[in-house]
């Protein structure tokens, strides 16, 4: 099978400071450094290493045809990643020195993707094959119709949270990807308890409190914890969490099994520096999970 990713890419600027600026603050950062971002790229490259057939629909501005490189020497196939005329996204990140950030976003390119360019990606796609969405990008609610009736399955992260659509998209998800307190903004958007939520399968990922995957409004639960360990850059971890997730689904993995794959996946990520160059192989990934088991 066969994961697409209608996704956004970003050049993510990175500054280390010694705690998140507040209102009207000036603040001097530590270092700076730049890469390659975006939840989709990051999504799509956690995929790729983690042994899964990756498909990027996206675009570009023509100074990140380097963002394209970087998703293709990954092992993402870049066929359907368009050059815009405009500018390529971009993220400025602040990050403290404890790991939490701070993320300010510019769509720019991810903004120009068209329907004709996510139906003719999609035209390959086949019953089984998986779709993951999130907010970065415009056409969600179009392509997961498309895929829908295409038989994929369907993951969509609420991310960056925006109520409406998160609502909109509600009737054609067959996951719905939402943190804790997304899931209490969605919660009070519509009025209705996160358990009567009404989609097929709920993820709620709770940070270093781990995850809990919720079978059908009000049915089976299946939690998983996060592992321990020493964050230095947080930045993209649910991304880590969700392409790692959904590869370890699609080689047919059970859900706990693949969520506490994605889980050991996220723990790697956050011990270095950076954001879709920071996700690990599964190698790597089983062989922590190796080690964990054996201490």
């Amino acid at each position: 099978m066969a994961i697409f990713n209608l996704g956004s890419i970003n050049i993510d600027h990175f500054y280390e400071v010694d705690h998140l600026p507040t209102p009207g603050e000036t603040l001097a950062s530590l270092s700076y450094r730049v890469g390659l971002g975006g939840k989709g790229a990051n999504q799509s490259i956690a995929a790729a290493r983690a042994g899964a057939q990756v498909r990027h629909i996206g675009a570009v501005g023509a100074e990140g045809q380097w963002c394209k490189a970087q998703l293709s020497d990954a092992g993402v196939d870049t066929e359907n990643v368009n050059t815009v005329s405009e500018a390529t996204g971009h993220a400025n990140i602040c990050i403290d020195t404890d790991g939490e950030n701070l993320i300010i976003l510019y769509s720019g390119a991810n903004s120009q993707v068209s329907g004709a360019q996510v139906d003719e990606a999609l035209s390959d796609a086949r019953p089984g094959d998986y779709l993951i969405l999130q907010n970065e990008t415009g056409l969600t609610l179009e392509a997961a119709q498309t895929a829908r009736a295409l038989g994929m399955f369907v993951v969509y992260s609420a991310a960056p949270f925006d109520a409406p659509r998160a609502i909109q998209m509600l009737p054609v998800v067959d996951l719905l990807v939402v943190n804790e307190v997304e899931a209490q903004q969605l919660s009070k958007a519509l009025g209705a308890a996160v358990e009567d939520f009404d989609v097929p399968n709920l993820l709620i990922t709770k940070g270093a409190n781990g995850a809990v995957w919720r079978i059908g409004a009000a049915g089976e639960s299946i939690s998983v914890d996060a592992f321990k360990v020493d964050p230095v850059d947080t930045t993209g971890a649910g991304d880590c969490f969700i392409g790692n997730t959904v590869a370890a689904l699609d080689r047919g993995m059970t859900i706990a099994d693949a969520i506490q794959f994605g889980s050991a996946a996220s723990a790697i990520q956050v011990t270095r520096q950076g954001t879709a160059g920071a996700m690990p192989s599964w190698t790597e990934v089983n062989a922590f999970l190796t080690a964990v088991g054996s201490d």
